[in-house]
């Protein structure tokens, strides 16, 4: 087809006009027969979002996504583009993107009177069939519909009632195409007031020139509800123009959003030096999912996807870093790393008024304690569970360890030899995680992970050192000496 180069090679071809929602229903449903993936690379959507979306594809509806920051809205739409066909052909020349068969300019329409069946055509592929603009409140009717130009009118020295000197925005140089407007709230009533006529008539007026455009557009929507009061909202006649409101979720298991991550983190392939343990993804993931239910953090505003993604690369780019300063050539993943990870939790997230009395780099600590906690006790018996007298105490060599005056310092920089015998180190912590059979890359993180769910459910007491580490002790005899220092005051 693509080597037509005329209007009548076109018609002889058989090739037939159809809108772009007949376009997006029919290549939809060949996708559907052949049992093909619709939306490659979206994770988690496909017993929710997804079907909704098809449903309304096959409606021929304009779509509204409705949902908190980093739940893919922008990404899905983007998709889209793949159920257009690969070329459609196009008037040469036209910026509105004319059907030969089917023109609406003036242009077109002219082009064709004078040159009839050898009016030049042109093909036009799928990927520039898509138009997005982000609404902001400068946004301007002219921009999204058209205005006189008056430049147009002085070079070609045409009166303003006449056609050609018009402008047009960019709905109407979207013509058969995919047209996304991003955070709808943002636009200002009026000039969501002027997308009425074209989602309900499908044609679309330009100040008070007579013709009206039958413009062929697949709209799509994106909107955050927390926009409604924070910014603005869309305004209901508009709303209810929009035949199809889908709404968004974040990933509701851990497995979805490990797979949402590691699709999405960008990594370098240097960076394929540093080992990350699965335990580390996994408590990566977990610090999100306590974000999202933290009392600190508000739950309207959301918490993006992107924050697992961004920690992942600040935690591989903490372990790169560590271990260049070494002079090693690989290195493995440390729990201690998890403090690079805390710009990239302090960045994404929106604080209630508790969280901001207590501050950010401190609500990040508590989200890491509480996703370390849980990662804990989903690999380790809860030794506050345990019954007393009944039941031997899995972590007594540990115990005792420590209850003799043992520490064990972890720096954050420390070499890998010198942070694997500090973990040896340990009476009975080797021996501990032996049950879950970790690699020898992973055997690190088993250990350490121990240590620290230890501390936090207070079994051992985590100290922050000068030097950029932690310490490791006893509870008690923090609270022995804390008992002497009172005695000595008492004295």
């Amino acid at each position: 087809m693509r080597d037509i180069k005329t209007l009548g090679e076109l018609k002889k071809s058989g090739y037939k006009p159809k809108s772009i929602k007949e376009e997006l229903r029919e290549n939809l449903i060949e996708k559907l027969k052949n049992k093909e993936e619709v939306f490659p690379g979206i994770i988690g959507f496909k017993d929710t979002v997804i079907p909704d979306i098809e449903r309304a594809i096959l409606s021929r509806h304009n779509i509204l996504f409705l949902g908190l920051r980093g739940q893919a809205k922008t990404k899905i739409a983007r998709l889209l583009v793949y159920l257009l066909d690969d070329f459609v052909p196009v008037v040469a020349g036209s910026e509105l993107n004319d059907d030969p068969l089917d023109p609406i300019s003036k242009f077109a329409k002219d082009l064709i009177a004078d040159k009839g069946d050898k009016t030049p055509i042109s093909w036009l592929s799928k990927e520039n069939r898509y138009v997005e603009k982000l609404a902001t409140p400068d946004v301007s009717i002219a921009d999204l519909v058209g205005d006189v130009d008056p430049i147009k009118a002085a070079t070609l020295k045409l009166p303003y009632s006449d056609e050609r000197v018009i402008h047009f925005g960019l709905i109407p140089r979207s013509h058969r195409c995919i047209f996304v407007i991003n955070e709808l709230p943002d636009l200002q009533a009026r000039i969501q007031v002027s997308l009425f006529n074209i989602l309900q008539e499908g044609d679309m007026q330009i100040r008070g020139f007579k013709l009206r455009l039958p413009l062929e557009i697949q709209f799509l929507f994106t909107a955050n509800p927390e926009d409604y009061t924070n910014r603005g909202s869309i305004i209901t006649p508009l709303k209810d123009r929009i035949s199809s409101q889908i709404l968004t979720h974040y990933p509701r298991t851990i497995a979805d959003a490990l797979s949402i991550t590691s699709q999405e983190a960008k990594l370098t392939k240097d960076q394929e030096k540093v080992h990350v343990s699965d335990l580390h993804k996994t408590i990566l993931e977990e610090i999100s999912f306590a974000a999202r239910e933290s009392e600190f953090v508000d739950e309207k505003s959301g918490v993006s996807a992107r924050l697992s993604i961004s920690a992942l690369e600040n935690l591989v780019s903490t372990a790169e870093r560590r271990m260049l300063m070494n002079g090693e050539k690989s290195t493995n993943t440390r729990l201690t790393d998890f403090w690079g990870i805390i710009p990239a939790i302090t960045g994404k997230i929106e604080l209630v008024y508790e969280g901001e009395q207590e501050g950010p780099y401190l609500v990040a600590l508590n989200l890491l304690g509480t996703a370390v906690k849980k990662t804990f006790l989903e690999y380790f018996p809860n030794p506050e569970k345990l019954q007393k007298g009944k039941e031997k105490d899995p972590y007594g060599t540990i115990r005792t360890w420590f209850s003799a005056g043992n520490t064990i310092d972890l720096m954050n920089d420390q070499s890998d030899k010198a942070y694997t015998t500090a973990l040896k180190n340990v009476a009975g912590l080797e021996k501990m995680i032996k049950e879950h059979k970790p690699t020898t890359k992973d055997q690190g993180a088993y250990m350490e992970l121990l240590i620290h769910g230890l501390a936090q459910l207070e079994i051992l007491s985590l100290d922050m050192l000068e030097e950029n580490g932690m310490q490791f002790r006893d509870i008690l005899a923090d609270m022995f000496d804390e008992d002497l220092f009172d005695d000595f005051n008492e004295n």
